[in-house]
């Protein structure tokens, strides 16, 4: 499920969640929406993917 890969990803970096939400999906109310119900379209759920694991490689390798 994209929302705990999400919720993970924010643990591990401490990212807080309305600057991964701009910088993943360019809305930052894009977690909080995640919480409450929200179903992602399956192009978002990719780029939102890649997101997380691009940031990854290039900060935590």
């Amino acid at each position: 499920m994209l929302l705990r890969q999400i919720e993970k990803f924010l643990r591990e970096t401490g990212m807080p969640w309305t600057k991964f939400g701009r910088l993943a999906a360019h809305d930052p109310r894009f977690v909080e929406d995640l919480r409450n119900g929200r179903t992602p379209r399956p192009q978002t759920e990719a780029r939102i993917v890649r997101f997380i694991a691009t940031y990854r490689e290039t900060n935590h390798a």
